[in-house]
């Protein structure tokens, strides 16, 4: 039964990751189709922002209010120092290390393929009827060179942000009120940019009941507010590169639904990227695995042993007291009996 829970226990990190990237590629495959819509993508980020901040906000008074340290202006300035630190143990002379490097670099490279690569269309059943003229027509007007430097330019700020995100949580270690503060940030610069990118466009702020306003409800919810809190309950455990690792999962996740949902054609180099990054994630994930202790289990008798310790130099204490009362009241009593 311990066995079964100490397994369950080192799953949750991976369990977890693994549904926030389900959750990002809902928000991706939501978003792609609000945006065709005509919603204004600047929009989006303020509604997307404003929503997490009425939703994370009152937990985070109430849940930490008694943890919650000040933002001062010291741990402003660590945060800003403390990004030119290395977050990431790499031995290049060890085995797992280099597993850890090449499989970036294989991830990285699977995604790239996905997007530059297409081959052949695939004929899958849930999208025959469609109006295939129209989706090929969309795939040639797609501009692949464009598209991944936009991707690879995307990487870098996810990647910046979730280590900002992580050297926050050093010196600011509340994972809600963090989460209000990115939301709460998020919502006014976005609306800064948002009012002068949409000028003499007020009907871009609007919305109705349909994917505009799913689009900003879900992505509020599910990826900014709980999204940043789990990942930060992850990255404390796991540190920021085991969740960036993950990310490009979510490219894969978004081509199955989006073939499903949005009747989007899949190709072969799509497949072969997925099948890239998956190999590229699992060489990533064996690396880091060898960065964890050896087992639980050693943890837990070597934190037996010093308890048995402790207790047995307990019992010898007392019956040393024990002895030396014995001593003390012969004493008495031999002095007692002489008078």
């Amino acid at each position: 039964m311990a066995t079964a829970s100490s397994s369950y226990d080192r799953a949750k990190p991976f369990l977890a990751v693994i549904l926030l990237q389900f959750g990002y590629a809902g928000m991706f495959t939501i978003t792609k189709h609000a945006l065709d819509e005509g919603m204004s993508q600047h929009v989006l980020v303020v509604y997307r922002h404003a929503v997490a901040t009425i939703v994370i906000a009152p937990f985070a008074i109430v849940f930490d209010r008694k943890v919650r340290p000040k933002m001062t202006l010291s741990i402003f300035f660590k945060i800003v120092l403390l990004g030119l630190l290395e977050i990431e143990q790499v031995n290049i002379r060890k085995m797992h290390s280099q597993a850890k490097i090449i499989g970036t670099i294989v991830t990285v490279g699977g995604a790239m393929l996905m997007t530059l690569v297409k081959g052949t269309q695939l004929d899958l059943p849930w999208t025959r009827g469609y109006d295939q003229q129209a989706s090929a027509s969309a795939l040639t007007k797609q501009d692949p060179i464009k598209g991944a430097l936009m991707i690879a330019t995307g990487c870098v700020c996810w990647a910046s942000f979730i280590i900002l995100q992580s050297i926050t949580l050093k010196s600011y270690p509340v994972e809600l009120s963090l989460t209000a503060w990115i939301c709460f940030m998020g919502t006014i610069e976005g609306s800064m940019v948002a009012v002068v990118m949409e000028r003499g466009n007020p009907s871009a702020w609007s919305v109705g009941l349909n994917y505009k306003l799913l689009a900003a409800v879900y992505s509020g919810v599910v990826c900014s507010g709980i999204g940043y809190y789990v990942q930060g309950l992850i990255m404390k455990r796991k540190g920021p590169v085991f969740v960036t690792a993950f990310s490009p999962l979510s490219m894969v996740i978004v081509a199955i639904l989006g073939s499903f949902f949005l009747k989007e054609i899949l190709c072969v180099g799509r497949v072969i990227g997925a099948v890239v990054i998956v190999t590229g994630l699992y060489l990533v994930l064996w690396g880091k695995s060898k960065d964890q202790p050896p087992s639980d289990s050693s943890d837990d008798k070597a934190e037996a042993i010093v308890t048995q310790t402790a207790t047995e130099m307990q019992e010898r204490t007392e019956t040393v007291d024990q002895e030396f009362v014995a001593i003390d009241i012969t004493k008495v009593r031999s002095t007692d009996e002489s008078i």
